[in-house]
């Protein structure tokens, strides 16, 4: 858990690697890859898509995961704000992730990505999915046993 203001209680705490090739010509990391930190953290937490990779370590909850064959979670949007540069490092970011919002087909996940050795918060962001079925293209309604599952990591969004 962080201690970072405006970082849910309910947070899962997820160290997201910055590679090299991520740093750009002014020693920070680039917005693009600021992207794909979000998804490593999304997946370090929830779990990847139901039916895609191979076994591996279990997610802390597999929101993601534990879904009904054919199911996809698509993203519908994505919103950052940098508030700091991430300057590169060696070591993995601090990346803060928990569910801001919950619907009937969809949730939105927000983030705070910090520096891991000052601590100080430099992205926020939010991300929201929606479950389709992956052969009709239709949404598909969270399951009663995806909101108790989600229930546990909400908070407030990171944009209001």
């Amino acid at each position: 858990m962080s201690t970072n203001p405006g970082v849910a209680p309910s947070a899962l705490h997820c160290p997201v690697p910055m590679r090299w090739g991520d740093m750009d010509a002014y020693g920070h990391i680039n917005n693009v890859e600021i992207v794909r930190m979000l998804e490593e953290a999304r997946v370090h937490a929830f779990g990847p898509p139901g039916g895609t990779g191979g076994p591996g370590i279990a997610p802390a909850v597999p929101l993601f995961t534990d879904v009904p064959p054919g199911t996809q979670s698509l993203v519908v949007e994505h919103r950052i704000r940098y508030v700091a540069e991430l300057t590169y490092r060696n070591i993995p970011a601090d990346v803060d992730v928990w569910i801001s919002a919950l619907k009937g087909a969809s949730l939105t996940l927000a983030y705070v990505i910090s520096d891991p050795v000052t601590g100080k918060p430099c992205v926020r962001a939010e991300t929201t999915l929606a479950f389709v079925d992956g052969t009709t293209g239709g949404l598909q309604r969270l399951t009663p046993e995806q909101k108790e599952m989600a229930a546990a990591y909400m908070g407030d969004p990171v944009f209001v």
